[in-house]
């Protein structure tokens, strides 16, 4: 695996300065929402802008979870369907002039992840694991010279995927880079499947029930995919590509046995939205133009389809169940776990660094009440980008991460949450110390929480 510099890390840290909001992927639009969960990673707030502590209180712990950086696409099956289509279209002169050029870049885009494995970080990927810790360094300086001079370990644990381990070990590295005095403090990346990939582990059955089997699951997301706007819009997509003719054949069902005109589209929308991701591996570093092939319109379109597939799998979903974001209790536990064992004296640890997967952070954000994530839906009233905030691009990015820093003054401990690098208030009903203070007295945050003293 080729090394990052930190050079190199430093000059994408920079690009990744951006207000999210405000970022337009490489090489493609500024409809930021259009990518879903493939949006790639910048922080949302400059540390700089950042609240003080009150007064006598210094950092004694942080713990973090992060989900994995940028990465290709997991399988190749969405450059198989549209190639096969496209060299049909291409043996019987049915290509339009963007879809002669459509070809060739989908095949060298489809080599470039093959070439660093499907799944794996990409170059932009491993970049934004190591801005990420070298913020973090940059942020609590005293705590990490604290935690050098008194020798506290250092843990770190990912879900066991690859792109998750790599992502534990190029955080460590990083931060030993920006700090030596911690290498030896840095443990080496343990895996903890019921805590960091829990939606296939013991605790994800009764969830994994719901999805395979749930009627009003499955009647729903029927619904809002297969209606005529996404058949209008599937059309507009291939018809970039592909001669009139040539669609009409695809919306017939000739090709069924590759795929339908829905299929074909979403095929050619998902291969737009992981090309930010693998910019870095695009001729040049130039991004690949995958934006050239899709409107903005219809990439919106489909961001939205994908969004609400993972808004109802994984999100707040039905307003009447919590199926999809109760099992993420154990790790919501495993945060409060990690203060209360520093603030009883039963743990030397500096830092819990944990590695994971969308599957996850949704899941936690519904559960935790985070910004965007705390309103489910009813049968009658669906999700809408109208009438709900949630967005894959701003809850769960690739690389986005959730991160409590503890500080302490005599026994009293406080402490702020970072979402995305973005201080954040904690769900409603937790009152912080002074109004408008993103600082909570960890008691405050037990009893809001509803944790008890033999939680701890």
């Amino acid at each position: 695996m080729r090394r990052v510099t930190l050079a190199a890390v430093l000059g994408t840290a920079a690009l990744l300065a951006t207000p999210f909001a405000a970022q337009a992927a490489p090489g493609g639009s500024a409809h930021t929402d259009s990518y879903g969960t493939k949006a790639v990673y910048a922080p949302e707030q400059d540390s700089r802008s950042y609240q003080q502590a009150p007064a006598g209180f210094t950092p004694v712990f942080t713990e973090n979870v992060s989900r994995h950086g940028s990465r290709s696409a997991t399988d190749g099956s969405d450059g198989d369907l549209i190639l096969a289509l496209w060299n049909k279209a291409e043996a019987e002169g049915q290509l339009t002039a963007k879809g002669r050029e459509f070809g060739p870049k989908t095949q060298a885009l489809e080599a470039a992840m093959s070439t660093i494995g499907y799944g794996n970080l990409s170059a932009r990927g491993k970049a934004e694991i190591q801005a990420t810790a070298t913020r973090m360094a940059k942020r609590l300086p005293s705590l990490f010279a604290s935690i050098a001079k008194n020798k506290e370990p250092i843990d770190v644990v990912s879900s066991g995927q690859g792109r998750a381990v790599d992502s534990a070990n190029l955080y460590g590295a990083a931060l030993a880079q920006a700090d030596p005095d911690l290498t030896s403090l840095i443990g080496s990346t343990r895996t903890d499947k019921d805590l960091l990939y829990f939606h296939k582990a013991a605790g994800g059955a009764a969830y994994r029930d719901y999805i395979a089997n749930d009627q009003r699951l499955a009647t729903t997301l029927t619904s809002i995919t297969d209606q005529p706007k996404t058949h209008r819009a599937a059309r507009d997509v291939l018809r970039k590509l592909f001669k009139p003719a040539f669609v009409d054949r695809i919306t017939a069902g000739e090709f069924a046995s590759i795929g339908t005109d829905v299929e074909a589209a979403t095929a050619v929308y998902n291969l737009y939205a992981i090309a930010p991701a693998m910019s870095e591996e695009s001729p040049g570093g130039k991004g690949w133009g995958m934006d050239r092939y899709i409107s903005a319109r219809d990439a919106d379109w489909f961001g939205y389809l994908s969004d609400a597939e993972d808004f109802y799998e994984k999100g707040p979903g039905f307003a009447d169940s919590d199926i999809t974001y109760r099992m993420a209790g154990v790790l919501l536990d495993d945060f409060f776990k990690k203060v209360e064992a520093k603030r009883d004296g039963t743990s030397d640890l500096g830092a819990e660094l944990r590695f994971t997967h969308a599957e996850e952070i949704i899941p936690l954000a519904a559960l935790m009440g985070l910004p965007g994530s705390t309103q489910g839906v009813t049968s009658e009233q669906p999700y809408t980008y109208a009438t709900n905030s949630w967005r894959g691009a701003a809850v769960a990015p690739l690389g986005s991460n959730i991160q409590w820093d503890v500080y302490r003054k005599g026994g009293t401990y406080l402490v702020r949450m970072l979402y995305n690098e973005k201080e954040t208030a904690f769900k409603a009903g937790c009152r912080p110390v002074s109004k408008g203070s993103k600082f909570y007295d960890l008691n405050e945050l037990e009893r809001c929480f509803g944790r008890t003293t033999s939680n701890g």
